[in-house]
């Protein structure tokens, strides 16, 4: 019988080693508009991902916050006729960036060292968009330990066109055959979700060109 601390060890090593030491989360955003810098961030999720017994990378766990608009911030009408969200909401449980940030970046730096990694990475669908919102919130809270890369990110619209010809979302989902439903999109925890499918299942698709590459280079 397998032990199962050596299969957690083992699925850890593959993942330091699969993204050159990066973990890849996965991160969506609901904002009041596209300015990073002037508009609210609302609502922000994110998904850690593990890789299973058989080698596939699959979803592990799911962390999802309302946030209260920073003083000042913008909210454009627009985009709340988009998300749906009602930033004052008497119900909506909200908190302030810096909070949000801490625990959310205490659930990535504990991925982080269980996987044997050096940094986390973020995974989004047009990446620069929630990196931005995601770099500002931090720069606003002044938050000196951000574990995620700065400006390097994996961006699933891309991929989606190379793997599938599609690069929104949604019909990257479906390409893909992994199911969507359109009236729960604009939540930051399903776009997140559907995004880390997305992504785990091109990794998975191209594990074999992976895997070729890597005893390509040990025979040397």
């Amino acid at each position: 019988m397998n032990n199962p601390n050596t299969i957690a060890d083992e699925q850890a090593r593959m993942m330091a080693n699969r993204f050159r030491g990066f973990l890849p989360v996965v991160v969506d955003v609901e904002t009041g508009g596209f300015n990073s810098a002037t508009d609210a961030l609302l609502e922000i999720a994110a998904v850690i991902l593990r890789f299973d017994e058989n080698g596939d990378l699959q979803r592990h766990s799911s962390h999802g916050y309302h946030v209260a608009p920073f003083e000042g911030s913008n909210i454009e009408q627009a985009a709340l006729d988009i998300t749906g969200i009602d930033p004052n909401h008497p119900l909506r449980p909200a908190l302030p960036e810096r909070e949000v940030l801490r625990r959310l970046f205490r659930e990535v730096r504990n991925e982080v060292k269980a996987q044997g990694c050096t940094r986390a990475v973020l995974v989004g669908h047009n990446a620069w968009f929630d990196l931005s919102f995601l770099n500002a919130a931090v720069e606003r809270s002044e938050i000196k330990r951000n574990p995620f890369h700065p400006f390097s990110s994996f961006d699933t619209a891309t991929l989606g066109g190379v793997a599938y010809g599609q690069t929104v979302l949604a019909r990257a989902i479906e390409a893909a055959d992994l199911g969507w439903e359109s009236g729960e999109a604009h939540s930051a925890v399903y776009d997140a979700e559907k995004t880390a499918d997305l992504f785990c299942g091109i990794v998975n698709r191209f594990r074999p060109i992976y895997e070729n590459g890597v005893r390509e280079r040990q025979s040397y």
